[in-house]
């Protein structure tokens, strides 16, 4: 199993047909022959990659679209929020930057991922590919110590490389369920 992961599946521009396209080809997670270390970052890939091809195909409206009222969920919304979870567990807690939000609420203080009235798409996906990117980075170079029991403080809480990516997979998992409801809301589509 090679250390490098590919990047996710870039999703098509706010210009897209409306028209469903084909899912784009998704990492098969490893099965048992790969050991803890492979299985969790090759699993947290595939958990990225659904989140691409949730979204694949649609125009950069129908990414705004939001579920049921009251909810402001999108899916340019989890991919906005998912970006800045990318960089927050990554970026701060596991390199120890002070990494700032990428995007600001109308609201002084307030997080703005699922405010999506005014944003940009293709920047959002770009953002979102570069903490992917800068994710991978920094545990790669912390799997050449060989341990998931790599631990960081912060915040007076302290956190193992292995707590990070599952709970990673965790917060992919959950919000891949939340756009397989938006996307059958959008197009009818349903699939993995």
């Amino acid at each position: 199993m090679p250390e490098e992961i590919p990047a996710p599946p870039t999703p098509p521009s706010a210009t897209t047909s409306t028209t469903p396209t084909p899912t784009p080809h998704r990492t098969d997670p490893p099965h048992a022959d790969a050991d803890e270390r492979a299985s969790l970052t090759a699993f947290l890939q595939y958990q990225r990659e659904t989140l691409a091809m949730k979204c694949a195909g649609l125009t950069g409206e129908q990414l705004k679209e939001r579920a049921v009222p009251p909810s402001d969920m999108s899916l340019l919304g989890l991919v906005r929020h998912l970006a800045e979870v990318e960089r927050s567990w990554f970026r701060n807690v596991l390199n120890g930057e002070a990494a700032h939000a990428h995007w600001q609420g109308r609201v002084p203080g307030e997080p703005a991922d699922f405010d999506v009235v005014d944003a940009d798409p293709d920047e959002a996906f770009e953002t979102w590919h570069a903490e992917c990117a800068r994710s991978r980075g920094i545990v790669a170079a912390l799997n050449r110590a060989g341990s998931l029991d790599i631990t960081v403080d912060f915040r007076g809480d302290t956190y193992s490389l292995r707590y990070i990516l599952t709970h990673m997979i965790e917060e992919y998992a959950r919000h891949n369920g939340h756009a397989d409801l938006l996307r059958e809301r959008i197009d009818g589509a349903t699939g993995e």
